[in-house]
């Protein structure tokens, strides 16, 4: 029973969006992340998914999308991303999962998950630069991951450890510690997590990315061209 971890899937089955505008790898990613994916997980896996799972927009248009993860193996969780736009209420999400028998697939949504002993849990998160709207959303999501961590403190107890997922990285190098808004790390802090998988950041801006040890948290980019389309085991 092991835990793995990729973030970016960026499927689009039902309508061809090539992704290859961010460099020459992404040609033919899905088959690239089928072929790694085939290798090294098995039925009795957990794969955690941090957003940017289906370019559709609404649910049903990702058919396609999650009839191709559910042929995988292993158990899936997905958190939103911000491409995610299909993304609904969790009743309506399981429903749909429920209706066309996607049976290994579930998500994180202001909720945990609980596997082996470690507690599974995170959120969306928000840009953490400077933009229009920037303070509403990070408020927002600052809540989310809050309720996501007490849900599964709640659920589980105190004494396991709890892994937090996001799409968009808490930290980056730009500033680092001292870019003024470092909420999603306090709440970090706060709570004692000790390690933080993240994605959404694509080519050029990998440079962006905190890799390794923070003040006690270890921070690891997930993005699915990152990893080189390959999975990550992180147990």
């Amino acid at each position: 029973m092991s835990i793995y971890v990729i973030a970016d899937l960026h499927l689009s089955f039902k309508e061809e969006k090539p992704m290859n505008i961010f460099g020459d790898n992404w040609t033919e990613h899905p088959e690239k992340i089928k072929k790694n994916w085939l290798k090294k997980i098995k039925q009795d896996d957990l794969v955690v998914l941090p957003g940017d799972f289906s370019w559709a927009m609404h649910l049903e248009d990702a058919y396609e999308d999650f009839k191709f993860l559910n042929s995988l193996p292993g158990k899936k969780i997905l958190i939103r991303g911000n491409h995610d736009y299909w993304w609904t209420t969790l009743k309506k999400m399981r429903e749909f999962l429920e209706k066309n028998d996607f049976s290994n697939i579930d998500f994180i949504y202001n909720t945990s998950y609980i596997y082996d002993d470690i507690i599974i849990t995170g959120t969306r998160g928000w840009a953490i630069l400077d933009s229009d709207n920037s303070n509403k959303m990070i408020n927002r999501e600052i809540s989310r991951l809050r309720l996501a961590i007490e849900d599964g403190i709640k659920k589980y107890g105190k004494d396991k450890e709890i892994i937090v997922f996001m799409h968009y990285p808490p930290l980056i190098c730009r500033n680092l510690l001292d870019n003024p808004n470092l909420e999603f790390y306090k709440i970090l802090r706060e709570y004692n997590i000790k390690r933080c998988y993240y994605g959404h950041l694509h080519g050029n801006s990998h440079k962006d990315a905190v890799e390794g040890f923070v003040e006690g948290i270890e921070f690891n980019l997930i993005s699915a061209d990152y990893l080189r389309f390959d999975l990550k085991k992180i147990k």
